[in-house]
């Protein structure tokens, strides 16, 4: 499928029959003149089936503005962790300063735009379903095999856009297809919403087809629901349950001859790690509203090629964790803190890069540091790429770029506005979280192979090069030799979690599922704000593991809605 077409703007008639699915969640008003039944049709609910994919890129329209909805989730899942800061300066959109010190309110206009996106993308589901009945009610114009596979892509849609709200705000309200806009209002939030996101994920893992419908890279698809659904059971410690799930979508694939660095390349992003992901395109008019924009404040700031906008920066403590021993394994005691390597932070003058350093290579193709070589743009120089050192430390972010030489067909005249694609499950999640399950269930060996091939792939990797053409550090990565029992074993998948997926939105809430935001988190403050003064004294409570429902959903509900405890 090419990527205009899975999010694209929906038929004129489409948009009219959305009187359901405004970016208010509670208040919905007409849009247009066409009835439902004028649209319940093969071609009307096929373009209002593309209207629901389109939510995937957590945008409604326009490009600004959609950061705390991105499907990366940088914010709520790596900037409120030991991974990221926020970045930029003190006094550029405070409110995120907020999330990221767990002292958000209601009021936090982030939390308001993360509950109507993502309840836009349930209605839409909810219409396509609603239209579909419509039709198979009456004239049949969709065939029954087409029907089934339509009701699970949009089942599995809602199942998605309902577990992104879950994560973040915990009790919210369950609006189905059969709902109406009036009840809608009334529908409180105090019902466990987990048992219909299973149920969704059941349906679409039996009703899904194994290949792409159409060959549409885009689409949902069995392995993409078996992974989900394994995730949704991996949170709920069903281990077993979801350990049958993870081993059928890594079936015989071997992931030590898939290169890590496709994944964040637009020329090799559909490649046979890609199972869910939001796809992203620069419009033929060269505009960006379907492009990455939750993720286009990640611009590099300064004199670059790319020019803005200087957030989502990794933390000091993130980039020493790619810290290896003699042995090539990482130094799961938190030692990597000792002797910290904070590139030229307050050294500008001074800095020479130390090449002698060892290090996961996963870090440079992660993480900009003075001295590396940063995709095609030369030598990333420090300070002169950041905003505020002092403020939120020394390093930028990679894997939300691009090249420069695909600017011409891959981004817009905003050059932070490109066509790559966002990863929400890729394989390598799915063999860490299979390994997970083996650790828990106590097989021991299986964990170890699964966590093994994850890191003979990333030995792999090209080395880096400082400007002089050498390696930018000592590259070292392997496998462990055994798992001597649950708790080491434990502690290396968790880690290596972190160095696989870091900085794409999994860290808050696997700290948070594993019972760790509380302990991590604050020893993760004493460590950075020893560096940076932001980020020192920082204090997680119970509450922080989820956000407070947005003050105007509760407002608009005339108090039906009732706020997370300790908000």
């Amino acid at each position: 499928m090419k990527k205009r077409n899975i999010i694209t703007t929906i038929l004129g008639a489409s948009i009219l029959l959305m009187s359901s699915c405004g970016k208010d969640f509670l208040e919905k008003a007409p849009q247009g003149k066409l009835t439902d039944e004028e649209v319940a049709n093969k071609d009307g609910v096929e373009q209002v089936l593309l209207g629901a994919y389109g939510i995937l890129n957590g945008n409604v329209n326009g490009t600004w503005g959609n950061y705390s909805s991105a499907p990366s989730q940088w914010l709520f899942g790596e900037v409120t962790s030991d991974n990221a800061h926020k970045g930029s300066t003190s006094t550029d959109q405070p409110n995120m300063n907020l999330i990221e010190s767990y002292i958000a309110n209601s009021a936090n206009d982030n939390l308001s735009q993360m509950w109507q996106v993502y309840y836009e993308g349930v209605l839409r589901a909810n219409n396509t379903l609603k239209l579909l009945k419509l039709d198979q009610d009456g004239e049949k114009t969709i065939g029954a095999d087409r029907a089934k596979t339509i009701e699970a892509e949009a089942r599995m849609l809602r199942a998605h856009y309902y577990f992104f709200l879950w994560r973040v705000f915990k009790n919210i309200p369950y609006v189905s297809e059969a709902t109406t806009t009036d009840e809608a209002k009334t529908v409180p939030n105090n019902t466990d919403v987990l048992p219909k996101i299973i149920d969704d994920l059941k349906f679409a893992v039996d009703n899904l087809p194994l290949t792409k419908i159409n060959g549409e890279t885009g689409r949902m698809d069995q392995n993409i629901a078996k992974a989900y659904l394994g995730k949704v059971y991996l949170y709920q410690k069903k281990y077993g349950e979801a350990l049958v799930l993870f081993k059928d979508v890594i079936g015989s694939k071997d992931i030590t001859v898939m290169p890590f660095q496709n994944n964040f390349d637009v020329t090799t992003e559909d490649g046979p790690e890609t199972l869910l992901v939001s796809k992203h395109a620069i419009n033929p008019d060269g505009s960006g509203d379907n492009a990455n924009v939750g993720d286009m404040l990640s611009g590099l700031n300064g004199n670059n090629p790319v020019g803005c906008c200087g957030f989502y920066q990794p933390t000091i403590d993130l980039v020493n964790a790619y810290k290896v021993g003699t042995d090539g394994l990482p130094l799961l005691d938190n030692s990597y803190r000792t002797l910290p390597y904070v590139s030229d932070l307050n050294n500008e003058a001074g800095y020479t890069l130390n090449v002698a350093l060892r290090f996961d290579p996963r870090l440079d193709y992660t993480v900009g540091r003075r001295g590396v070589q940063y995709l095609d743009y030369g030598v990333m120089p420090g300070a002169a790429w950041v905003r505020d050192q002092p403020y939120a430390g020394p390093f930028v972010g990679i894997k939300t770029m691009i090249p420069q030489s695909q600017f011409g067909k891959f981004a817009a005249a905003d050059r932070y506005l490109t066509a790559l694609d966002v990863n929400i499950i890729r394989l390598a999640d799915v063999i860490l979280m299979a390994a997970e399950c083996q650790v828990e269930l106590n097989d021991l060996d299986a964990a170890l192979k699964l966590v093994n091939a994850i890191r003979i792939r990333a030995s792999k990797l090209p080395p880096k090069l400082t400007g002089d053409g050498v390696p930018a550090a000592v590259y070292e990565v392997k496998p462990y030799p055994s798992f001597p029992d649950q708790e080491y074993a434990r502690k290396a998948v968790r880690f290596e979690r972190r160095l696989e997926l870091a900085m794409e939105g999994h860290r808050f809430y696997d700290l948070v599922r594993w019972g760790q935001a509380k302990q991590v988190i604050e020893s993760y403050s004493a460590f950075e704000g020893g560096f940076l003064s932001a980020f020192k004294g920082l204090i997680f409570n119970s509450r922080n593991e989820y956000f407070p429902i947005p003050q105007d959903e509760i407002d608009k509900s005339n108090g039906t809605l009732k706020q997370n405890e300790g908000y």
